[in-house]
């Protein structure tokens, strides 16, 4: 291939999008065969557009347009005729029928982030779990079939750690989504804990004395909830898939970890970004690659 080859700088363009997010997954791909790697890089590059048309884009009817676009460009990337123009779907195109790909998984997740421009609180749990069901296990299924999964069983894991991964998200950005007006925290949960939408939404700035320790509360119930899911996906996962799925498991001791830092001090989440370092989560997805411990 040539420097001006369309596929290769669709893949270059996929590898950099994935690179520059620093996200866990991207940690987790790095120990993939090649191919499979292009073909997870491609995905994960698609689905940091989507969610970025929702969270990048002020005009509710500006993002609805570009959600239409999306959907028109991943018809096109399964279809026969004209292909997609955006990079991160040229990428993805060659692995569709190796890894037996639909679309029908990647317009859920464009539905799953069009219920942003919607919805911005939710009940209780089930309702946010349909939610998690859209932009998360969607995202977990075609993730395994990536990874090479070979038993049906695996499919019920992957949904799970999706959820569980949108748990962690959840928890880690509360401060984030209260800056865009969102609080993904179920009402009830909120009204258990005695914690205030307004407390949120103004991150805990002006909050009654007691708010820490409500806060703090309501926290210890989401993480552990998040990690006992992690454990309940991984009690799913066929012992026949489980090295296939590995980037799943290296995902997992990441976001694990990041739960357990959050919890040591859970008030930060309100005004910044708890992580890991780079080097931190290499350092436990090697765990996972090379000696199966997390």
């Amino acid at each position: 291939m040539n420097a001006t080859d369309p596929l290769q700088q669709a893949q270059a363009y996929a590898q950099q999008r994935a690179a520059a997010s620093g996200s866990s997954f991207y940690y987790a791909f790095l120990f993939l065969p090649p191919a499979r790697r292009a073909a997870i890089t491609a995905f994960y590059a698609f689905c940091r557009e989507i969610d970025d048309v929702v969270d990048e884009v002020s005009d509710p009817g500006v993002a609805q347009t570009k959600l239409g676009w999306w959907r028109q460009q991943v018809l096109r990337a399964f279809g026969d005729g004209a292909p997609p123009e955006h990079p991160a779907l040229v990428a993805l195109r060659p692995h569709i029928a190796p890894y037996g790909l639909t679309a029908e998984p990647l317009l859920q997740i464009i539905d799953g982030c069009e219920m942003d421009l919607q919805q911005s609180r939710y009940l209780d749990y089930p309702g946010l779990q349909r939610y998690c069901h859209l932009v998360a296990g969607v995202v977990g299924e075609v993730a395994a079939r990536i990874f090479g999964q070979t038993e049906a069983q695996t499919t019920a894991y992957a949904h799970r750690l999706g959820l569980a991964f949108q748990l962690t998200n959840i928890i880690r950005d509360v401060g984030e989504d209260a800056l865009r007006g969102r609080i993904y925290l179920p009402i009830q949960e909120l009204q258990r804990f005695d914690v205030k939408a307004h407390e949120l939404l103004k991150r805990g700035i002006g909050a009654e004395p007691s708010f820490p320790q409500r806060f703090a509360a309501l926290m210890a119930f989401q993480i552990e909830r998040a990690l006992a899911t992690y454990d309940e996906a991984i009690a799913l996962l066929p012992s026949a898939d489980r090295r296939a799925q590995k980037p799943g498991l290296m995902m997992a001791n990441i976001y694990r970890t990041l739960l357990r830092e959050i919890a040591r001090e859970p008030a930060l989440v309100l005004t910044q970004r708890v992580g890991l370092t780079p080097l931190r989560k290499f350092w436990l997805a090697w765990k996972v690659q090379a000696l199966g411990r997390f």
